[in-house]
């Protein structure tokens, strides 16, 4: 049974220990995948303040080609007579080649339209301008304010200048148009470059997209960076629209991808994205794309200052724009893979190693109670020896007792043979009344006390009732080491004080069900032992040479045997055990 016990100790520990650890790795797992969260949320403010500034830049790189835009229509307006009809394409193509425009166009207002009246580029003639939204309310405004106050592009004094854009006249460029009214001519004067010519050498050297490649070759954890338009997004595909001439128009500042890439496609991209722009936090998803675990991350941006170059679906500058991150979660699985590695190493190393430390535990422990039993199977020997020794002792000299009593009787010697009596009788009923007790383990275990009693001059008062009856309950073996155990202990407290106060009373008695014990003696601090560990192993208030195990033993048998033991202070300067144990 107890090599059962141990058997079920030794697996509890195993598996406490497996439990520990995957506890463990669970929470190295989390706490690796809130790192890299962190991780990519900082990256991601970093990007965010990086494309801000880059974005930033382009806008006022953008603002300085407006400006040159500006000053060269200025210096058209001079070239050219205020009469449109006077005017040639052929003036406009050479004045576009001196300021190192791509064309000039000259537009004219109708009652009903404005119209690209004349141009250095022969296609441009002809188109009505009355679809183009909001650009022709922009070229409304020039003619009938000679400023424009729409809530996008760049105004200048007499001028107006929208973003990069593709060409409704050739939709295969992207160009850049400005626009200038001053009232001294009957035409608006509209001239334009190409992206190529100026704004993508700087967002080679600057731009976004640079930004974005830089960042990626940089963070090997990262996979993509995206820059979302949130109100196109959902559409999933580019806004265009028809030309006069039948051709689709792509509308880049309305792209729903403004920059980056779009591979790791996922359903519920459309979801998260709008989720990040309403609640203005950022979102997080763990899940596969494209064969690959990741952790994509959707984290909404500030537009503090609206530019032209981001647009809604109706036109309108964005509040808001997203970056969607995602990371590669091989990174976090390698860590993972790596950390169970060492987990299961540990546990295999912690649990052997506890079992070894187990094993010798349970073998001292094992020694230290076989010789403990040991001793207190030679001390019950020896002390119902010694009881039948002296039975037998008495026996023995009860000859010489008789002729003793008959010869101080036959002196005369009365008062003699009454003292010489009465210690007699006293030796004799002391013997009785410790046979009479009915056990022979206890009787024997009475009589050793009592003698050592003597010997160290301590009051050792004894008092058993109806104990005849014990062979059913505790072991004899058990028995003796209990209270053994309570009156050595007893001895040793009052061994403290003067011979006077020297007093130990052992009373026990069997009541309905159970059998009581009470051990008494002199205690000078009975009233601070309530509140000290008196029962656990190894604790003593004693000097030197004294293992603190005594009454660690008595409770350990009360509750092998289902007993109860209790400390009480009934007395002052006296201090008593109460053990009950069942019957």
């Amino acid at each position: 049974m107890r090599r059962n016990a141990w058997l079920l100790v030794i697996i509890l520990i195993a598996l406490l220990l497996g439990v520990n650890n995957t506890i463990y790795y669970f929470t190295t797992k989390d706490t690796l995948e809130d790192r890299l969260q962190h991780e990519m949320e900082s990256v991601a403010k970093q990007i965010e303040i990086s494309i801000e500034l880059s974005r930033n830049g382009a806008e006022e790189y953008q603002e300085q080609i407006g400006r040159e835009l500006r000053v060269a229509s200025i210096a058209t307006q001079y070239a050219l007579s205020p009469d449109v009809e006077k005017v040639s394409n052929a003036q406009l193509v050479e004045l576009s080649k001196k300021l190192d425009m791509v064309g000039i166009t000259l537009l004219k207002r109708t009652p009903d339209n404005i119209y690209l009246y004349k141009s250095s580029i022969p296609k441009q003639i002809g188109y009505k301008t009355s679809s183009w939204k909001p650009w022709y309310q922009a070229f409304n405004q020039l003619y009938d304010e000679h400023r424009v106050t729409i809530d996008w592009g760049q105004s200048l004094t007499n001028f107006w200048t929208g973003p990069f854009e593709f060409a409704t006249t050739d939709t295969s460029s992207i160009q850049k148009w400005g626009y200038y009214f001053d009232g001294t001519t009957n035409y608006m004067i509209d001239p334009f470059i190409s992206y190529d010519s100026r704004q993508r050498d700087y967002d080679n050297a600057t731009g976004v997209e640079r930004l974005i490649s830089q960042t990626l070759k940089e963070n090997q954890t990262l996979s993509e960076i995206t820059i979302i338009n949130p109100e196109t997004f959902p559409k999933g595909e580019k806004t265009t629209t028809i030309t006069d001439n039948g051709e689709e128009l792509e509308h880049m500042t309305q792209n729903p991808i403004i920059n980056g890439n779009y591979t790791y496609k996922h359903n519920d991209d459309v979801k998260n994205v709008a989720l990040a722009n309403e609640s203005n936090k950022t979102v997080s998803q763990d899940t596969v794309i494209n064969g690959k675990h990741v952790v994509k991350l959707f984290i909404p941006v500030d537009i503090t200052d609206k530019v032209a170059s981001m647009l809604d679906e109706n036109g309108q500058p964005l509040n808001r724009y997203v970056i969607a991150l995602v990371s590669d979660y091989a990174t976090i699985q390698q860590t993972l893979d790596k950390q169970f590695g060492n987990i299961v190493l540990i546990i295999v190393v912690v649990t052997g190693l506890s079992l070894l430390a187990l094993y010798f535990i349970v073998s001292a422990y094992r020694k230290s109670q076989d010789k403990l039993i040991r001793k207190a199977q030679e001390t019950y020997l020896d002390e119902i020896n010694g009881l039948f020794q002296s039975i037998r002792a008495q026996r023995h000299d009860f000859v010489n007792h008789v002729q003793t009593i008959s010869s101080l009787a036959e002196l005369g010697k009365t008062n003699e043979l009454k003292a010489y009596a009465s210690d007699l009788t006293g030796e004799i009923r002391q013997m009785n009344d410790i046979i009479n007790i009915g056990n022979p383990a206890i009787a024997a275990l009475i009589r050793a006390k009592s003698l050592q009693a003597e010997v160290l001059k301590v009051d050792f008062q004894t008092e058993f009732h109806d104990m005849n009856q014990m062979g059913l309950g505790m072991k004899s073996l058990d028995m003796t080491r209990l209270l053994g155990n309570l009156i050595d202990n007893a001895f040793d407290e009052v061994l403290k004080y003067g011979e006077e106060q020297r007093t130990v009373h052992i009373e026990a008695s069997q009541q309905q069900g159970f059998y009581q014990f009470a051990v008494s003696n002199t205690c000078l601090q009975a009233d601070e032992l309530m509140s000290k560990p008196l029962f656990q192993a190894g604790y003593t208030s004693k000097k030197d040479g004294h293992s603190g195990l005594g009454l660690h033993i008595v409770k350990s048998i009360v509750d092998q045997y289902k007993g109860i033991i209790n400390l009480a202070v009934n007395e002052p300067n006296v201090v008593t055990f109460i053990i009950k144990v069942p019957n």
